[in-house]
C-alpha cells in the first residue's frame, strides 16, 4: 500500500487541469523542485494512478449537436450474450460512454452524432443488428449543464493499492 501525500494529490489535481503542463511549472506549483517533482509523476504513472494524458475537443465546434444517452435490454443477461454486445458497441467510435447497469435496462450508452438521421442510421444499422438487443430506448440531452473529466481527490492524501 502507498499513501498519497498532498503534494502528490496537488500534482494529480493539476495534471487534471492541464495535461500539458511542463514540468518546471508543475514542480514550481506543488511547490518542488523539477527532479523529485518528475519522479513523483513517473512513480504515479508506474502505479497506474496515471493512465494516459489526452485532448479534450469541443463537440459542438465539430458538428456533433446530438447527445443521446440509450437505455439497452438484452434478451438474457448470460455471460455470452453480455460480451457480444460489448465488443459490438467498443467498436463505434459514436459510442462516448458505457454502463451495464441494474434497474430497468442491462445497458446505458452516452452516443454523441451529428443529426438525427446519423442517430438513426446507428440504432438501425448497428444497435439493432447486435444478436441479443430486446429492447432500445432513447433519451435525447436538451443541454449539458455539466461535464467534468476530473476525478474528484481528497485535499490530505490518500491510501491507495491492496
Amino acid at each position: 500500500m502507498r499513501q498519497l501525500d498532498r503534494t502528490d494529490i496537488g500534482i494529480l489535481n493539476r495534471l487534471q487541469e492541464n495535461a500539458r503542463i511542463t514540468n518546471a511549472e508543475l514542480a514550481r506549483s506543488v511547490n518542488l523542485s523539477a527532479t523529485p517533482c518528475f519522479n513523483r509523476v513517473r512513480a504515479m504513472e508506474e502505479m497506474g494512478l496515471i493512465r494516459q494524458q489526452v485532448t479534450l475537443l469541443a463537440p459542438e465546434l465539430l458538428g456533433l449537436h446530438v447527445n443521446v444517452f440509450i437505455h439497452v435490454s438484452l434478451e438474457k443477461q448470460v455471460e455470452d450474450a453480455l460480451q457480444r454486445f460489448e465488443r459490438a458497441v467498443a467498436e463505434r467510435p459514436e459510442v462516448m460512454e458505457c454502463y451495464l447497469m441494474t434497474g430497468d435496462a442491462d445497458y446505458l450508452l452516452r452516443v454523441l452524432v451529428p443529426t438525427i438521421q446519423a442517430l438513426e442510421r446507428f440504432i438501425l444499422d448497428h444497435l439493432t443488428k447486435v444478436p441479443g438487443v430486446a429492447n432500445i430506448r432513447s433519451s435525447f440531452a436538451l443541454k449539458q449543464v455539466l461535464y467534468k473529466t476530473a476525478l474528484p481527490l481528497p485535499a490530505n492524501g490518500l491510501s491507495i493499492g491492496s
